[in-house]
């Protein structure tokens, strides 16, 4: 087996990082993780010193014939996709870059996924192990390429989403996939009912499909796969070709969808798959419809309580992606329902006894 090792803004100060944790826990001193800062309209504001990933940079082992990666947490999402696509292979999970100083440790500790998402998979799918900077200032390996995880965690995919509040993600290793050999994005005209008609009857079929959403009367489809599926594909669905770099501003919140106005606060619901239309007065043209209608990207001043109990009813969760400005929610993210926040806690307890990681970024007790 050949390993590619590359070297480019590669600089490993973990045991730098180390001592500043280990600073922190003795002292019980907030840190407050820091890698591009893009994502820190994410969650609660968090008070602390700023431990700094930005340099902990560089792409430790790249094995293209295994399709692995391993790559340390502040590496910029741009030169990671390059150094992929330089060996026509890619992040699956198409994680968003809301600027070029995104970082792979932000993509995976906020658990966010692109357009791909419901047909490949989401972040933490694609994670296979990570180094983790312990409460105790230690550099621990978990994940299935090194050693069994402790306690009956899953440590790896459990720093997927948790925003740094269970540890310090250092070096994270992924499976990565193959780009597609053949892709296109297409448009059709058509109102919501017949689009969430269409995508049910499309998602019954062996089509190759990775990315559909409806807005303002237009239904959008990308296909992917074999030249020869996707054509066939294109032809049977018809419609005007896309422009190639739709799905990326999308996913980066480049769209001219997420302008808001004035007092307009953007708001992600998630809901299960075939979910209809939601109960709520707000206009069509403020409702972008991703993931196949499962995600839901809403412009509104609609009070946050209202919002949740609609979305609750319908058995999705509502997170609100406007800093600061919760429409008179007290967190940006759906309250834990008691059993869950009971789990929530003890993990918590158990990976940061003394509450050092981003205190309060992700519930304002934990």
């Amino acid at each position: 087996m050949t390993e590619l090792a590359i070297h480019a803004a590669d600089r490993d100060i973990a045991d730098d990082l180390c001592e500043q944790v280990r600073s922190a826990y003795t002292d019980r001193t907030p840190l407050r993780i820091v890698g591009g800062d893009t994502r820190a309209f994410y969650g609660r504001p968090v008070e602390g010193n700023a431990l700094n990933m930005a340099a902990h940079s560089g792409i430790v082992s790249y094995d293209p014939v295994e399709l692995v990666v391993t790559v340390r947490a502040g590496t910029r999402l741009s030169a990671l996709n390059a150094a992929l696509a330089e060996k026509n292979q890619m992040l699956a999970f198409e994680p968003p870059a809301f600027s070029d100083a995104s970082t792979i440790g932000g993509a995976v500790a906020t658990g966010m996924s692109g357009p791909r998402r419901p047909w490949a998979g989401a972040a933490r799918d694609f994670v296979l192990g990570t180094r983790v900077i312990t409460q105790e200032g230690k550099l621990l390996r978990f994940g299935g390429e090194v050693m069994k995880n402790v306690a009956g965690y899953d440590l790896s995919r459990l720093m997927a989403g948790a925003q740094g509040t269970l540890g310090v993600l250092a070096d994270i290793s992924f499976k990565v996939l193959p780009i597609p050999t053949a892709s296109h994005s297409l448009r059709l005209s058509m109102d919501l009912e017949d689009a969430l008609g269409k995508l049910a009857e499309l998602g019954r079929q062996p089509l190759p499909i990775t990315a559909a959403g409806w807005h303002s009367g237009e239904l959008f489809i990308r296909l992917e796969g074999g030249a020869s599926s996707v054509n066939a594909t294109k032809e049977r669905l018809g419609g005007e070709s896309l422009p190639g770099d739709f799905w990326q501003q999308l996913r980066d919140h480049q769209h001219a969808f997420f302008s808001l106005n004035e007092g307009q606060v953007l708001w992600r619901l998630s809901l299960p798959p075939n979910t209809p239309p939601l109960a709520l007065d707000i206009p069509q043209s403020d409702i972008f419809y991703d993931w196949g209608g499962s995600q839901r990207w809403i412009k509104t001043n609609v009070a946050a309580d209202t919002l949740r109990t609609v979305c609750q009813q319908a058995g999705g969760h509502a997170t609100c992606f406007t800093p600061h400005a919760q429409g008179g929610a007290e967190s940006p993210f759906t309250p834990l329902n008691p059993v869950v926040e009971k789990y929530h806690r003890n993990l918590k307890a158990e990976l940061d006894a003394y509450g050092i990681f981003n205190p309060g970024r992700l519930y304002a007790a934990f």
